[in-house]
């Protein structure tokens, strides 16, 4: 995990922290290995998780003990939603996904719900 700091982020709190995790991306009937990013935005009390690829233990791990506001899915390619159900249930917290990646969510966990994510919601 990599924690990033910005300009006057002692001053407000901020905190960003970066995991990699590495697994398979699927579309179209191709396979390819990729790593992801996941960031982690707000400060040492609570935190956004954005994304949830791959490893739902590395994730955990690097949220700590902050309570987790929600994971907000950025698009629902598999390699970006694979482990947001199971952080939904650890982490006592909500997935959000736009609605118009409703179709791939549900290739990848059908019948799972998700809360919509719209501007300014979050």
């Amino acid at each position: 995990m990599a924690s990033v700091k910005f300009k006057g982020a002692s001053e407000t709190g901020l905190r960003i922290d970066r995991v990699v995790t590495h697994g398979v991306f699927a579309l179209d009937g191709g396979e390819w290995e990729v790593d992801n990013n996941i960031w982690l935005i707000g400060d040492d009390d609570e935190v956004f998780v954005v994304d949830a690829a791959h490893d739902a233990d590395a994730i955990v791990e690097a949220v700590g003990g902050r309570e987790v506001r929600g994971v907000i899915c950025t698009h629902a390619h598999n390699d970006h939603i694979t482990v947001a159900p199971e952080l939904s249930e650890r982490l006592d917290t909500r997935v959000f996904v736009h609605p118009g990646d409703q179709m791939l969510w549900n290739q990848t966990h059908p019948g799972v719900g998700h809360e919509d994510l719209s501007d300014g919601q979050v």
